[in-house]
């Protein structure tokens, strides 16, 4: 379906060759799964007065990578809502998640709950690679990109629940010094229609604010994320 989404502002935008967001754009067209035309919201909706149009407040972003993933879908645990009172509802690692005595299904259930969080703050694709066939599958039914692993130049590959380090936070932008550091992928015309709305002004705001301001995640032209 064909839908404008317009906030006050869009950053990381790009048509190629230009690489970069037209003056004056707010609004981003989508059409499907792709993105249309990016620039200011009058032009849009004159050029497509059948789309549907989606008014957030905030800044629109490409969506973010998570590079921590593997750690947080396999080696935390991210408790049911149901299991609050008894513990917790933060994820669980170390001695505590050793005393859950996790099976493939609950793997599987704490993985969905665990991408769910990760599209609350704006995440649109994943670093893989994952070893755990439940989380496999949780992340491929998410819809979530799945990027290859960056592993320096040289380095032998080892097994890859023995190398799942200590689980990050979900902010992937608490782990740059710039927010454009975690863009999953630019934002440009023909390209996939993958973005975020973060209620912020600009990129500064944004990384005093982190992913947790996010209001909206869009994946694959999906609204898979609003914040009520």
């Amino acid at each position: 379906m064909l839908t404008v989404h317009t906030a006050d502002a869009v950053h990381g935008a790009g048509s190629a060759p230009a690489g970069s967001a037209p003056a004056g754009a707010d609004s981003v067209a989508v059409d499907g799964a792709v993105v249309v035309a990016i620039g200011p919201y009058e032009e849009l909706v004159a050029d497509r007065p059948a789309a549907r149009v989606r008014r957030w407040s905030g800044l629109i972003t490409p969506g973010l990578l998570n590079a921590g993933a593997p750690a947080l879908l396999e080696a935390a645990y991210h408790p049911d809502p149901r299991e609050a009172d008894e513990l917790g509802t933060e994820p669980l690692t170390g001695a505590a998640l050793t005393a859950l005595g996790m099976d493939e299904v609950r793997w599987g259930a704490s993985a969905r709950r665990g991408l769910q969080r990760m599209l609350r703050h704006g995440t649109t694709a994943v670093r893989g690679p994952f070893a755990r066939p439940a989380v496999r599958t949780a992340v491929a039914r998410s819809g979530l990109r799945v990027h290859a692993p960056a592993r320096p130049a040289g380095q032998v590959a080892v097994d890859p629940l023995s190398a799942v380090p200590e689980p990050t936070g979900l902010d992937p932008l608490a782990s740059v010094p710039d927010p454009a550091e975690a863009f999953a992928a630019s934002l440009a015309v023909g390209g996939p229609a993958d973005l975020a709305v973060f209620a912020v002004r600009d990129l500064a705001h944004l990384r005093t604010e982190g992913a947790g301001s996010c209001v909206a995640t869009v994946l694959g032209g999906r609204l898979v994320f609003r914040r009520g």
